[in-house]
């Protein structure tokens, strides 16, 4: 068997019944050429071992993994995009094709695909992944876990010969299919769905299969909805304080698009922040700016406030609107966290914390498009005050809009500073992904199936993520080691 000692199948959600996912099977591809895989992701549940034909295989022909998921599932969900419900969704271009256990922590995982084919629920669609789009997610992925930002991440990416006709980029367009490793791929549009049906039984059940699979400790929880309901909110406040630390737009925050543990997932228009602003959107078709850079926590409560209605099939109201409650203050608490995970600092105290977290804000704002976001937290990391003084910004930071700022950061102890012996620290210039170089990294690819950008972004991405050391939010376990 090609996989390893470690590799641990246990396959839980085809146990929930057809209601809840279809069987389907992956396309016939015309070719199969692997363009990406992870193997540090793949070492934490038993995968790293597959040569590379045994990984076309499984993540390019879905043969099935042993003792695994026997044909994979699409999953039935549905949910509001830009605040519309739209009861036609569900996996139209992917389906759920194992399920794990990770090495270590025992957490179940899944493996979902995106762009391998045809299933009940594509409408009109094709079923397919661009290639450019494969890319961009990958690239999305690996920045957002060095950030220490609560991600999905791109497990396989497979070129498969087809060309596909899109109206947002040139065509006809290279097609890929992308394997992607989260927590779980179960949405708050998968509730959304049976609530739109009336069937209590069948919230009452999937909420007893999350909390069984992913929220174990609430199994005696006496309202098991608003014990659910508060733990996924918390996870929530905690992903999308991730973002805002970040300088991430995710672009599309329908309810479909966000899952019960609190992982952001499927990446299509995603932008990261050049410099601040908060009106900032990634979506071109974002007219509104309904998911801009600054509303995204609003974004993510109104979510939640949709899911609540769901659990209000099976619980107490009241209960529920005291889980709801609780968004605020456990997003505002995981900002400050993430906001001094990034400086590289540690806690003062909730009200020295906000002070900070507040200047550090109103610095960015000060510095205007002259001031990239990401440099500001490669300067002033563990408040090394001297060294972004003596940087290629020093000038800027050492004008009256970066006094208080720098008062405030004064006041804060640094946590690791022995990460500034990294050499990534000694460069002049942190490692970023602006749109700019996402499209400079494909220009090559699709001109001359140059892949060395890509290649290269991807060792440096890393880099950065093992200088950075970034904790990942309390209570949870990194995907994979370091």
């Amino acid at each position: 068997m090609p996989v390893s000692a470690s590799y641990r199948p246990d396959p839980q959600f085809p146990a929930l019944g057809p209601e809840y996912g279809d069987p389907v099977a992956a396309a016939d591809f015309p070719q199969t050429i692997l363009r990406f895989r992870n193997d540090r992701a793949a070492a934490c549940v038993g995968l790293d071992t597959l040569s590379d034909a045994e990984w076309i295989a499984h993540f390019g022909r879905f043969q099935p993994l042993p003792g695994n998921i026997d044909p994979p599932l699409a999953q039935r969900y549905h949910g509001h995009q830009f605040r519309s419900y739209n009861p036609d969704l569900g996996d139209g271009r992917g389906f759920l094709f194992a399920q794990l256990r990770e090495a270590g922590s025992g957490r179940l995982l899944d493996l979902g695909t995106k762009g391998s084919g045809q299933t009940p629920w594509s409408r009109s669609g094709d079923g397919r992944l661009t290639l450019k789009g494969g890319v961009r997610e990958v690239l999305a992925t690996a920045m957002l876990e060095a950030l220490g930002v609560p991600t999905s991440r791109s497990f396989s990416l497979i070129e498969t010969g087809e060309a596909l006709e899109r109206g947002d980029e040139p065509s006809p367009t290279r097609a890929a299919v992308l394997v992607r490793l989260s927590h779980s791929h179960i949405r708050f549009g998968s509730f959304q769905r049976h609530a739109y049906f009336d069937s209590a039984e069948r919230v009452g059940a999937l909420i007893d299969h999350v909390i069984a699979n992913y929220y174990p400790d609430l199994d005696g929880a006496n309202d098991r909805p608003s014990a659910l309901l508060q733990a996924v909110a918390g996870r929530a406040a905690r992903m999308t304080a991730g973002w805002m630390a970040a300088g991430f737009v995710h672009g599309v925050l329908n309810t479909d698009n966000m899952n019960l543990t609190g992982e952001s997932f499927d990446y299509g228009p995603y932008r990261f922040l050049p410099h601040s602003d908060p009106n900032f959107t990634a979506a071109y078709f974002d007219h509104q700016g309904l998911y801009s850079f600054g509303r995204q926590p609003e974004a993510v409560f109104w979510n939640l406030q949709q899911l609540a209605g769901c659990f209000s099939l099976v619980s107490n109201s009241d209960a529920l609107v005291d889980a709801l409650n609780g968004f605020g203050p456990a997003y505002r608490r995981a900002l400050m966290d993430a906001m001094l995970s990034r400086l590289g600092v540690g806690s003062e105290g909730d009200d020295a914390d906000a002070i900070l977290v507040q200047s550090a804000f109103q610095a960015m704002a000060e510095g205007g498009p002259s001031l990239r976001w990401e440099p500001f937290f490669f300067d002033w990391f563990c408040a090394g005050e001297d060294r972004a003084l003596a940087g290629p910004r020093g000038g800027l930071y050492a004008t009256q809009p970066f006094l208080t700022f720098r008062q405030c950061l004064a006041a804060h102890a640094p946590l690791r500073p022995e990460r500034l012996a990294d050499p990534y620290f000694s460069g002049p210039e942190p490692e970023e992904l602006l749109i700019d170089e996402i499209e400079a990294i494909w220009a090559p690819i699709a001109q001359a199936d140059d892949w060395s950008a890509f290649s290269a972004k991807l060792v440096r991405v890393e880099a950065a993520r093992r200088a950075w050391g970034l904790v990942p939010p309390s209570g949870e376990t990194p995907i994979a080691p370091g």
